[in-house]
Parts: structure tokens; sequence; C-alpha cells
């Protein structure tokens, strides 16, 4: 099974054929297994790595250090709860070091992600300070080069 989640990471288009190909199983070996892997909650789903200065460039992404109080009895998961149910919210990481959750959030523009973290981040019970980095340009992103950039073949030339 750990095969087939190296080749989905690498490309979750690859039909159950070609994977069975590449592996040297059958395919109905490889969506038991895919299914297995859904049913246990080992696979969550199915994403597309998008370049999005081409795809739309109006779409503002942010990545915010919170620093918070964890609660008793349940850490940082409620706080981390509450966060992710907020539509403008793409993921929620609890993280070692400086601060304790790294959220990243998308937005029509800046003042739409500003207006979040001020009227909606900040206002949550336990939230101490909030540090927001706005993603200027991704060059990679889950292993794959977003933009390929052409390679200048002529060299250097030196007198």
């Amino acid at each position: 099974m750990n095969k087939i989640i190296e080749i989905l990471k690498q490309n979750a288009r690859f039909s159950n054929s070609q994977i069975a190909d590449m592996l040297g199983i059958s395919e109905a070996e490889v969506s038991s297994q895919i299914k297995e892997l859904e049913d246990k909650g080992i696979i969550k789903g199915y994403s597309v790595i998008l370049n999005e200065e081409i795809y739309d460039t109006s779409q503002v992404t942010a990545t915010i250090e919170l620093k918070v109080t964890p609660q008793k009895d349940c850490g940082f998961d409620v706080i981390a709860k509450t966060i992710m149910m907020y539509d403008e919210v793409e993921s929620v990481s609890l993280m070692s070091g400086s601060y304790d959750l790294a959220i990243e959030v998308t937005g029509r523009n800046l003042k739409e992600v500003a207006l979040f973290v001020s009227e909606k981040l900040s206002a949550i019970d336990g939230v101490i300070s909030t540090a927001t980095h706005f993603i200027l340009k991704k060059y990679k992103e889950k292993g794959i080069f977003i933009e390929e950039e052409d390679i200048d073949e002529r060299g250097f030339v030196c007198p």
C-alpha cells in the first residue's frame, strides 16, 4: 500500500490500470487497496496543484502564525477546530517553535484577508497574537514545480 500512496502523491490522476502496471499487480488489487486506504481515512481526498498566477491572478494567499493559549484537557484542538470551520481557511497545522498554529487562508484581495485576521481570528478566545505573511509567489508545491523556467543552454562566453 505504501507504494500506491507514493505513486498517488506523485500524480493522483494515474488510473488503477497504470498503477497496476507500475507495481506488477492486478488492477483489482490496486482498486481494493485504494478503497481500503480511503475507508481507513488514510487517503482523505485528492487535489489539484494550480499555477495561481495563470488561473486566478486576483486571489491572495497568506500564511498566518498564531500564538494561542492551550485549553485545559484539550490543548490546541478546540481552537484549531474553530479556525478550520471558516471558509477562508485552507489549512491549519500545529507547529513547534515560536508560534503554535500555522493557518493558510485565501481571499479575493489583501483587505479581505486582513479583515479576516482582525475580525475573526483575533477575536477567538485564546488567540494571543497573529503574524500574517502574504504569499507573493509559489515556486514549488507538494514536490511539483509551479512554473517551469526555460534553461539558457547558450552557456557563458568568456573572453
